[in-house]
């Protein structure tokens, strides 16, 4: 008996350590895309074709903001793979700066040169200022 009642506790000790090892194998990247999300149906698109890229674990996609946070392991897909995931379902992705991602506000990111635009509803698009404005930030024609 004692020993059934050692082998649980260990089980109870075990599974949360092997839990927490699992995540740290995971990565976090931010893409704005072009042609806008406008609706819920663009939202969906991006959801459903993307899941099933190896590696990721979630994808949140926010309309306002015009940006898809992905959550995904590092050792089976890359950020490069996933913007290539978006060019088969018609989306040009930019992959946004750590800097912007952290919480810097947009006039912050501006003057620390993190970021050179910004999105229309005000927030930092992650777009440094090396690479070409997001698509996000981009004035239509």
């Amino acid at each position: 008996m004692k020993n059934y009642i050692f082998a649980f506790l260990m089980m109870l000790v075990a599974v949360p350590a092997f839990m927490s090892a699992k995540d740290n194998n995971k990565a976090t990247v931010v893409f704005t895309v072009n042609p806008k999300m406008t609706c819920q149906n663009c939202e969906n698109k991006i959801k459903s074709n993307l899941r099933f890229e190896k590696g990721v674990s979630s994808i949140v996609t926010n309309l306002k903001e015009q940006t898809v946070t992905i959550t995904y392991n590092p050792a089976k897909v890359s950020p490069e793979r996933l913007t290539e995931a978006f060019k088969k379902i018609g989306y040009a992705a930019t992959q946004c700066s750590e800097q912007c991602k952290e919480g810097d506000s947009p006039a912050a990111s501006a003057a620390t040169g993190h970021c050179a635009t910004t999105t229309s509803s005000g927030s930092c698009c992650g777009a440094a200022k090396s690479k070409p404005a997001c698509p996000a930030a981009s004035p239509s024609k």
